[in-house]
């Protein structure tokens, strides 16, 4: 399933046209231990809540910080992605280094999303202490770090995204529009564009 996805496009969308990055960090997954559930999980909700046109790049990789940190460069300065959702490599193991490579890449870090989601896994889990995601930018790209399981990545992405879209306007990227009843995206009304007339 890796390669270019794509979908959104409703027609009384006033969003632009945005390109997002799906990467999977995981040892075993890459190569092909066992099938990666995680980012399709991100590319369903994706599927299920951003009104808006988009395109994904989706790929599998192992927990190399080195490659993680090319591959992150790769979306968003040549693929053009203003969001890259990872998932996988944010725990306490040696192995787990997606934290790294973000803030390796990033010009800026926003903690309060690794806040958020730990703050919403809590009430799931006790070891959500444990998670080390967080979020950065670079350039005008969100780099968002998720957890590795497929049910902790829907408990947390379908809060923290009510944000996603106004952090990547904010940042000088395309202006992404939501479906409300999946997720409703919150931006100040100066800022949220008038519906089609």
């Amino acid at each position: 399933m890796e390669g270019l996805l794509s979908g959104g496009a409703s027609a009384d969308s006033l969003g632009d046209p945005a390109i997002f990055g799906v990467l999977t960090i995981s040892d075993r997954a890459s190569v092909g231990t066992y099938k990666d559930e995680s980012g399709p999980e991100i590319l369903k909700f994706f599927k299920e809540a951003v009104k808006s046109p988009w395109t994904a790049k989706y790929t599998v990789i192992p927990d190399e910080q080195d490659n993680i940190e090319a591959t992150l460069q790769q979306m968003v300065d040549i693929d053009g992605c203003s969001l890259v959702v990872t998932t996988g490599g944010t725990g306490p193991s040696p192995r787990d280094v997606t934290p790294e490579a973000t803030e390796a890449v990033c010009s800026r870090m926003l903690p309060g999303y690794g806040e958020q989601m730990r703050a919403i896994s809590l009430k799931y889990v006790p070891t959500a202490v444990l998670s080390r995601q967080t979020a950065g930018i670079r350039g005008k790209a969100l780099i968002l770090n998720l957890p590795g399981r497929p049910k902790a990545i829907r408990e947390t992405i379908d809060e923290v995204f009510k944000s996603v879209p106004y952090c990547i306007q904010l940042t000088g990227g395309p202006y992404i529009e939501t479906h409300e009843a999946v997720v409703k995206s919150f931006r100040p009304p100066a800022d949220t564009r008038k519906e089609k007339k």
